[in-house]
């Protein structure tokens, strides 16, 4: 399988905190970096941008590509960050005009026509909002469009669902399906998140991240045999909590994840197992790391 990016013993060192990542972003899919806010899913993000140095270790785009200051990767990468994208006195004609000048893959057209779908209104008209006049949802809107209007093969989005509605959510999760698609898995995908539960259905491979290290990564269908989710009555749990990888109860039930090796043994002490989406597996799984990390 090819790879758009080969992460190798990445790291950036802080005063308080150190990143050390190693991950695979494989070609042709939509891969979710999925963490509690501080894993430093933000902070790895910039790295492979060129936002931030890394302190060591090495980065592969495309299978030879490495240098984030060469024009030519800047120009296969859309990347977009989470806090305020574009100057806040920015109108979207500036919009336009900044990246089609930064940008020669830039189109005009496909940013107004993803404008006008966003109900952004149009880069040409005469009185425009300036970026601080908006909502934090339509400043989301405005950077993805731009992004969106550049003929990329890799986009890096940090937390791009963030301040979007339920329904931009869902037309997000249909423009990355398009994405992909139109270069027949020629494009990737790498997005971050601390809540899955909107952008499922737009995640095929998934890297968990927390205190600055992956603890897990795989395609999601992989991940969902590898493991099960858990529940059953209060009464049988300490009887289940010795098989499960995390554990939640209350006065009439639990809930965890546990590997599906277990299943057997879980069943008969009571346990219900089923497949987990992937929220559950996000929750257990981050939940475990959460509780190791306090030991």
């Amino acid at each position: 399988m090819e790879n758009a990016v080969e992460i190798k013993d990445l790291t950036k060192k802080y005063k308080d905190f150190t990143l050390d990542v190693s991950a695979v972003i494989p070609k042709g899919f939509s891969t979710a970096l999925i963490g509690a806010n501080g894993a430093g899913k933000t902070t790895l993000i910039d790295i492979l941008c060129g936002v931030s140095a890394r302190t060591s270790g090495d980065a592969v785009y495309f299978g030879s590509m490495t240098d984030t200051d060469d024009d030519g990767l800047r120009n296969r990468i859309g990347y977009c960050s989470s806090a305020n994208f574009f100057p806040l006195d920015w109108k979207l004609k500036t919009v336009a005009e900044c990246m089609a000048i930064g940008f020669d893959n830039f189109d005009r057209a496909r940013f107004a026509e993803l404008c006008a779908k966003w109900k952004l209104g149009s880069p040409d008209e005469k009185k425009q909002k300036n970026m601080m006049k908006m909502s934090d949802g339509n400043r989301m809107r405005a950077a993805l469009a731009a992004v969106l209007a550049r003929d990329t093969d890799l986009l890096v989005l940090d937390e791009p669902a963030s301040s979007l509605d339920p329904l931009a959510r869902d037309q997000l999760c249909e423009m990355f399906r398009e994405y992909l698609t139109e270069r027949d898995g020629e494009r990737s995908i790498l997005f971050s998140t601390h809540n899955i539960a909107d952008m499922e259905f737009a995640t095929d491979y998934a890297i968990f991240m927390a205190n600055g290290r992956v603890i897990e990564q795989g395609f999601v269908e992989d991940l969902k045999e590898k493991y099960i989710l858990v529940h059953g009555d209060a009464e049988d749990g300490n009887r289940a909590k010795p098989l499960m990888m995390s554990y939640s109860a209350n006065s009439t039930s639990y809930e965890g994840i546990a590997l599906t090796e277990n299943s057997a043994n879980l069943e008969a002490v009571g346990a219900i197992t089923e497949r987990p989406t992937l929220q559950q597996l996000s929750v257990g799984i981050l939940r475990k790391a959460e509780e190791d990390a306090g030991k």
